[in-house]
């Protein structure tokens, strides 16, 4: 008799990019095999679609390399314990150390892409459950740059200030620092389509990349020189008659300062310092200028600098000089990396944050807040420091024990050797994930998380629109949901009664009310609303509200209702090349993965297709070196040193080499990388690095 097959169809979202793609997973069970199939679904932003990632998403999701049950270190060997256990044994421990060195003894660490549930109780979790003033997440590597030029030029910080929908409509757009392609390929065709509505497509990028190929013009800008091109493009714009005098004196503040410096500086030396021609530095510029409508995007190309902040409140100073923010078609777009990139900073995972981007020293805003935690203004800690700079505390062992969820800083921080040699100085380390990352396997305690199949929550997307993701499926062996895992940690710390949660739903209640009446004001948003209106914008301030899509029509976030000027003076990093270390090193994503590669390397199709890491380098330079082409090569910096397979290119400058990040061991890229940080918003400057590359043999 043939067996009847069973099917499950299951919906769910994407758990990498920004994008946030929906789409449907089916599960067949038949003579006792089961299969599994992926598809898009359609939603506003991919439209339904989905790149290579998203559909073979859920095998690691599915991969027996899971971690099931809690995870107790005893003897230098991971024993499976009872949940109870690693409870009892994780609070006694914080309790201990909090009692011999304070309260901020212990750090909080969470990432990028926990929902925006996770990422306000993480805050929550640090502030009221432990009572630690030490909380930051590796978003701060993603978003930090743009995050805090945004916010000092607009008086808010939302990804996108128009909907990608307006992409299209656009005459000119300028990507800075971005290769969308293999980052958030979903978005392609709003590119495809800009161009054949008549956009004219500028990009901006040291590599011949395959958003690059699309480029009417391509400015081939040598990496930590954005600030010297977007000046160069701001001379032209000044000098040849594109400044919108009604609009940069009705809605800004700060023009004639950075008019008078910018006048002060000579195109050659900036278009020389660029390594772009002048002529295409003013080609660039007119198209901007004289297009009735246009958009800048930054990404991390730009933003992860030690002056990315500058960079990028440039290419902002371009928008408010040309009038082209406000409008359709016109505007700011930052490409968030992350999957919650964008929700994960406003809710209360930031050193400085409270929810709804409150600031944390603003007496206002922490007397908000404590009511409706129901504490005193006074019990919540005053401003940590950021991310590396936690790492810093604990390699000096001002921070002795460590809560991580979602994050593998070992590789993902600049300077990963120091970093790890810290982490290795820790007390007590542990780490929530659902699997044993490189960070995790130095933890003495880990705790199996459940996957974005079994973890319901909201994510913000790169518009600010905000999604829900329905848990499609129970949760795998004993693992539990973030919020469970903190909720259940804060009672054994004798918080319980702050964190009385029963779903994340009610965790969202909780969110709205903290947020509302801030920039990122939630108040408006619910689940149902969620499910009926399939995603929604912030600000949303009431039920009633549908949401804001394109922002500043009227005015901007500020008092004044003006956008703020700066003049960005040039700012050179330490890290510079010389005879030892000649060539300049960059990194960033291939395709196939996605950050350090934790889970897309547990997709046995993922992992096939880019089985290791690679260096590229121009043909030219690789013969000055003797590197040939698909051997392996030493690539030193003055922090460290990796092993890699070259492959030679010619989409590369030839004083550049370029590496992607999703590897660990003897290809952790970040073991070269410079612990030197933007001053204003501590983004440390991964995109320049001073390496010598020569042939492993010789």
């Amino acid at each position: 008799m043939m067996e009847t097959a069973t099917i499950k169809v299951m919906d769910t979202q994407c758990p990498f990019c920004s994008v946030q793609c929906k789409m449907r997973m089916v599960e067949k069970e038949e003579d006792g095999k089961t299969t599994y199939s992926v598809e898009p679904k359609q939603n506003a932003a991919s439209e339904g679609r989905l790149c290579v990632k998203g559909m073979n998403a859920y095998q690691h999701a599915l991969s027996k390399e899971r971690v099931t049950e809690p995870l107790m270190k005893k003897n230098g060997i991971f024993t499976p314990v009872s949940w109870e256990e690693a409870y009892e044994f994780i609070a006694r421990k914080f309790c201990d150390l909090q009692g011999r060195y304070g309260k901020d003894v212990i750090g909080v660490y969470g990432g990028g892409s926990l929902t925006n549930e996770t990422s306000y109780l993480l805050g929550k979790f640090a502030r009221i459950g432990l009572q630690t003033k030490y909380i930051d997440y590796n978003g701060r590597f993603c978003m930090s740059a743009a995050a805090t030029a945004g916010n000092q030029a607009f008086g808010i910080d939302r990804g996108l200030t128009n909907p990608l929908s307006e992409v299209r409509n656009t005459k000119c757009l300028i990507l800075a620092g971005t290769n969308i392609a293999e980052c958030q390929p979903t978005l392609m065709p709003y590119l495809v389509d800009a161009k054949e509505n008549g956009a004219y497509l500028i990009v901006i990028d040291p590599r011949d990349t395959a958003t690059a190929d699309l480029a009417d013009l391509h400015l081939k800008v040598k990496p930590g020189e954005d600030v010297a091109l977007s000046s160069a493009m701001i001379k032209i714009l000044i000098e040849e008659g594109y400044v919108d005098n009604a609009f940069v004196q009705q809605r800004t503040t700060g023009f004639h300062e950075v008019k008078k410096y910018i006048e002060s500086l000579d195109l050659d030396v900036l278009a020389n310092e660029a390594g772009v021609s002048a002529d295409d530095i003013k080609e660039a510029a007119r198209h901007f200028g004289r297009a009735p409508s246009g958009m800048i995007m930054t990404a991390r190309g730009v933003e992860q600098q030690t002056d990315g902040y500058l960079a990028v409140r440039h290419f902002i100073n371009m928008l408010l000089v040309t009038g082209k923010i406000g409008k359709p078609g016109s505007g700011y777009g930052a490409i968030t990396g992350q999957a919650n990139g964008q929700g994960g900073r406003e809710h209360g995972q930031k050193a400085d944050q409270l929810p709804g981007y409150r600031s944390i020293e603003n007496e206002t805003d922490r007397a908000y807040i404590a009511g409706v935690w129901g504490v005193h203004p006074s019990e919540i800690p005053r401003k940590g420091v950021s991310a590396y700079e936690m790492m810093e505390k604990v390699h000096a062992q001002e921070i002795r024990a460590l809560f991580l969820m979602g994050s593998n800083p070992i590789l993902s921080n600049p300077n990963a050797n120091f970093v790890e040699e810290g982490i290795r100085k820790l007390d007590f380390l542990v780490a929530a994930d659902l699997f044993i990352s490189e960070t995790a396997q130095l933890a003495d305690v880990i705790l199996p998380a459940a996957s974005f199949l079994e973890n319901e929550g909201t994510i913000t997307n790169l518009e600010g629109r905000v999604l829900l993701r329905e848990a499609s499926r129970p949760a795998t062996g004993m693992a539990k949901q973030d919020w469970e895992i903190l909720s259940d940690i804060a009672k054994r710390m004798g918080k319980g009664f702050y964190f009385p949660y029963r779903s994340a739903e009610e965790i969202f209640e909780e969110l709205r009310v903290a947020s509302k009446g801030g920039v990122a004001d939630y108040y408006g948003i619910t689940y149902d609303r969620l499910r009926k209106e399939e995603g929604i914008y912030w600000p949303c301030p009431s039920l009633e509200h549908p949401g804001e899509q394109r922002l500043f029509d009227v005015s901007f976030a500020h008092p004044d209702g003006k956008a703020k000027f700066i003049s960005v003076d040039h700012h050179y990093p330490k890290e510079r090349t010389d005879e030892k270390y000649p060539l300049i090193l960059t990194t960033g994503r291939v395709l196939g993965h996605y950050l350090t590669g934790v889970q897309t390397r547990k997709s046995y199709t993922l992992a096939s297709r880019q089985i290791e890491s690679f260096v590229e380098i121009h043909p030219e330079t690789a013969q000055k070196w003797n590197i040939k082409d698909d051997t392996l090569v030493k690539v030193t910096s003055r922090r460290g040193q990796i092993v890699v397979r070259s492959k030679l290119t010619n989409s590369i400058r030839e004083d550049t080499v370029f590496v992607p990040m999703h590897w660990g061991g003897i290809q952790n890229i970040n073991k070269l990388t410079c612990e030197e940080l933007d001053p204003v918003c501590k983004m440390p400057g991964f995109k320049v690095c001073a390496v010598l590359v020569e042939p492993l043999l010789t």
